[in-house]
């Protein structure tokens, strides 16, 4: 059973259908929607402020999601793919939203619907992302628009298959 760590009175909260690995860590103030799954290792602090998921989200392998403390929570949509390593700290990620292996989402960062931030990449405190675009490099910038096939291809069709990887696991 997943670490679910109530703190200073506030316990996490999670939503219908979702998948909490053994070894995830969900401490404090975390609220969580539907049909989440929350993967190996994935720390989920809300310690020093509030973190709020939508739907048909996943945390994936060693993910750390932190806030800054009375200043910057963090807000993640819905259809939100949070992958292996990442680091996803007091920003606003927004629907259908890929975050690759190892990015980093810094403080008051804004991460629009329908994008993708590339593997490895950090996006840097108060950036805005666009909505439609790949962004990628140290510190991330825009290199494309993003095609309705890598949208649907890519973002969604992750989400979904998260999903359902996390069937597997409630049986």
């Amino acid at each position: 059973m997943a670490l679910i760590k109530t703190l200073n009175g506030v316990s996490p909260k999670t939503g219908k259908d979702c998948f909490l690995a053994e070894t995830a860590t969900l401490i404090g103030q975390v609220e969580i929607g539907n049909n989440c799954s929350i993967w190996y290792n994935a720390v989920l602090r809300g310690d020093v402020h509030y973190i709020k998921i939508g739907n048909n989200t996943n945390v994936q392998d060693n993910a750390v999601i932190h806030a800054t403390y009375k200043k910057s929570p963090t807000n993640i949509g819905s259809n939100v793919t949070i992958a292996h390593g990442a680091i996803v700290h007091g920003c606003t990620i927004k629907d259908n939203v890929m975050i690759g292996m190892n990015a980093v989402v810094l403080d008051d960062a804004v991460i629009e619907s329908n994008s993708i931030i590339a593997a490895g990449s950090v996006v840097t405190k108060g950036t805005k992302v666009e909505s439609g675009c790949v962004y990628a490099g140290i510190p991330a910038k825009k290199i494309k628009e993003i095609s309705k096939d890598l949208l649907e291809g890519e973002i969604i069709r992750i989400a979904n298959a998260y999903e359902t990887y996390a069937s597997w696991y409630k049986k």
